[in-house]
């Protein structure tokens, strides 16, 4: 068990991570639907399956002293179905990295039939840029399988986690089913954003990968994009990273001991006022076996 100091909540030291330390990323919209900075630890309540916990660790994220490190995972389709808008995505994940510094790290994982996975510091980023240049379309999707992939690797990394998608959303190879998928988003603290490049599809082919992936995003507390032109980047990678560079990060420690496996609800809230909150809606208690 972690060792935690009961402090005044006004006094919250920062983030930190540990075995029992439940970790919640939470943004905060107003009701025009922007982020909403400036909040301290004593504005969010936090509930697990109707009792309210004590948040012990706190980092804003436009506080930079405070926030803890945040580690970004790039998801890129590059699928034989993706053939006609590669090159946006190519194009999107490359514009959206240039506007994004704050990442210690990026984990990029490409995947058609095959998934490949390397791990680039902000130094090696000219080696990143040739890396998705280089990529061509050609095989199946294996999708559900790539995200799996990228949870794995992400659970052994401390700190804020940020995963951005780019695909048509359509699963043609993967092992792991739809249903096991969402099991390890719920179980994982990454944060997703997908951004689905649904121009070429049929209507009903495009209404069933936008459930998908608004689906994946939200069940991690991230949200789902589909534009339909590079023109409309500038516009989501400005909410995107508002959101991000916005995002509380709030750890407590359960008031329920029991080691069962079992999924616990959480709620975060913020006292007093009407302002909206998305997070992870809850996590898989810890497993002991007796």
């Amino acid at each position: 068990m972690l060792a935690l100091a009961s402090v005044p909540a006004q006094q919250t030291p920062p983030f930190r991570t540990g075995v029992d330390v439940v970790n919640v990323a939470v943004t905060v919209m107003d009701r025009k639907g922007s982020p909403v900075a400036g909040l301290t630890a004593d504005d969010f309540e936090i509930v697990e399956d109707g009792k309210t916990q004590t948040v012990r660790y706190f980092a804003a994220g436009d506080a930079v002293a405070d926030r803890p490190p945040m580690h970004l995972g790039l998801l890129l389709d590059v699928s034989e179905s993706m053939g006609e808008d590669l090159a946006f995505s190519k194009t999107a994940a490359i514009r959206f990295l240039n506007t994004l510094i704050d990442a210690v790290d990026i984990t990029v994982v490409d995947f058609d039939t095959e998934i490949r996975t390397a791990r680039y510091s902000q130094h090696e980023y000219a080696r990143l840029i040739e890396r998705i240049r280089l990529k061509k379309a050609a095989g199946d999707t294996a999708l559900y399988d790539a995200i799996g992939t990228y949870l794995d690797d992400a659970a052994g990394q401390d700190g804020r986690k940020v995963m951005l998608l780019y695909t048509d959303g359509g699963d043609t190879r993967s092992v792991l089913q739809f249903t096991g998928l969402m099991d390890l988003l719920k179980a994982s603290d990454v944060t997703v954003y997908a951004i689905g490049e649904l121009e070429h599809q049929s209507t009903l082919t495009k209404n069933q990968q936008r459930v998908i992936l608004q689906q994946i995003a939200d069940a991690t507390g991230g949200r789902a994009f589909f534009p339909l032109a590079v023109k409309e980047l500038d516009s989501v990678y400005e909410k995107v990273l508002a959101e991000i560079r916005a995002q509380y990060t709030l750890g407590y420690v359960s008031t329920n001991e029991t080691t069962d496996g079992k999924w616990r609800k959480v709620d975060v809230r913020v006292k007093g006022r009407e302002l909206k909150t998305r997070a992870r809606r809850g996590y898989f208690a810890p497993f002991r076996a007796p």
